[in-house]
């Protein structure tokens, strides 16, 4: 505890740190006063009711920050950024100027991808913004259903994304960790309060055995995620010796960590987003009396109530989604000549192709653990929900992701900075 209390103090007795720290702080009190304010005509009571008892608008409410939950003018959160930043980086894949222009170009090039990606928010927010309306409109939640207030309430929303995705940015820029995971992270922790008070209000003993296996699961979550996010692959570097007049440099000997999870708890958030699709459009669909268009709401309806069809694609969603990020965000190609260039090379492999083919197999090897892992972490809750027939518990094993996942992030980050300052 002494060397905690030793780094807290490190960090407030250095003016830059704890700028930083202070204006993470403000950022997410403004968030959380953002999504306190409602959007004009809404019914609170019908709202409540129908949130409890739907599993998926409480999963957007996660993605919202809480902000759903009061319809605020922030409901969207930062749902549209992050279908925006997956288009955008699906895209990569199928055009080789975009893949330049986030992974080679620096950071010119990602500032450019970036706002790509800013760009295209603003249409993806449009779509689910007026969705989400009609849904509500239809469950009788809006008391104003003329054309003139959807489309008021629809602009009020969409500001929301565009302010919140703006807010996300200035965290990450000039805060300590990611804008955006923190603002979920935050919309996450600000549900604890309620949900323990509920706890003890609704606590039944004769529920015990069950409590006693959902702190189990949420441990072994913890445990689970802390070790493989830790966990990493040692690759050997040796630097070739240089020898100018009288002085000798390199020949120094270091490592390359391939870590498990390279991807973090991006692939959860991206399979999240994917998913949350079916169930709005089958949603909105409902009412129509087109019977095809009937045929595909229920099918789509029908997909999302199977637990077990819908926990598999979740797992395989994830699964990709791990792959698709590590292989966006570590390119063994370009590790491979930036070791060659600077006169490294792994012991016993040649430079140039085969070593860029020997990380390429250590890679693949460590990110198929990781993939696997996240995805059975991911579904677990669910299974157990299954068996339960207690609904809740597949919101929190995913908060329960994302917050250890948020928290290690930022205390690595934390600590890099307290680095930087000794240096």
């Amino acid at each position: 505890m002494e060397t905690v209390w030793e780094k807290i103090k490190l960090i407030f007795s250095d003016k830059t740190l704890r700028n930083r720290v202070l204006f993470v702080l403000g950022s997410l009190v403004l968030f959380r006063l953002l999504a306190a304010i409602p959007i004009p005509g809404v019914d609170s009571a019908k709202l409540q009711t129908f949130i409890a008892n739907n599993q998926f608008v409480g999963v957007l409410n996660m993605f919202s920050g809480g902000g759903l939950s009061t319809l605020s003018i922030i409901m969207l959160g930062v749902g549209p950024y992050i279908t925006s930043s997956i288009i955008m980086q699906l895209l990569t894949i199928m055009s080789p100027r975009l893949k330049a222009m986030y992974q080679e170009d620096g950071e010119i090039g990602r500032k450019k991808f970036t706002q790509f990606s800013r760009m295209l928010t603003i249409p993806l927010a449009l779509v689910q913004g007026l969705a989400l309306l009609v849904l509500l409109k239809k469950q009788g939640i809006m008391t104003d259903s003329s054309i003139f207030g959807i489309a008021t309430n629809l602009s009020v929303v969409v500001a929301g994304s565009m302010l919140i995705m703006w807010i996300g940015e200035l965290i990450s820029e000039f805060g300590i960790g990611n804008g955006v995971s923190l603002i979920i992270f935050a919309g996450i922790v600000a549900r604890i309060p309620k949900e323990v008070s509920q706890f003890f209000f609704t606590f039944n003993i004769a529920n015990l055995p069950t409590y006693i296996l959902f702190l189990a699961v949420g441990l072994l979550i913890v445990a689970g995620v802390v070790v493989v996010t830790e966990a990493e692959r040692p690759v050997p570097v040796t630097y070739a010796k240089q020898v100018r007049g009288d002085h000798v440099s390199g020949g120094t000997q270091t490592y390359l960590p391939i870590r498990i999870n390279q991807a973090g708890v991006i692939p959860i958030i991206f399979a999240l987003s994917i998913l949350l699709f079916p169930q709005l459009i089958g949603t909105a669909l409902a009412g129509v009396t087109n019977g095809t268009l009937l045929a595909i709401s229920r099918g789509l309806l029908w997909f999302v109530a199977n637990t077990w069809l819908y926990s598999l694609f979740y797992f395989i969603f994830v699964f990709l989604f791990t792959y698709f990020y590590t292989a966006v965000t570590f390119d063994p190609e370009q590790v491979s000549t930036n070791l060659q260039k600077n006169g490294a090379f792994v012991p016993g492999i040649r430079p140039g192709p085969a070593t860029r083919d020997y990380i390429s197999k250590i890679l693949n090897r460590t990110t198929t653990m990781g993939a696997v892992f996240l995805g059975l972490i991911a579904v677990l809750p669910l299974v157990i929900r299954s068996i339960t027939g207690i609904s809740s518990i597949s919101i929190g094993g995913t908060a329960l992701l994302i917050v250890v996942s948020v928290v290690l992030d930022l205390i690595k980050k934390t600590e890099a900075q307290l680095s930087m300052r000794e240096y």
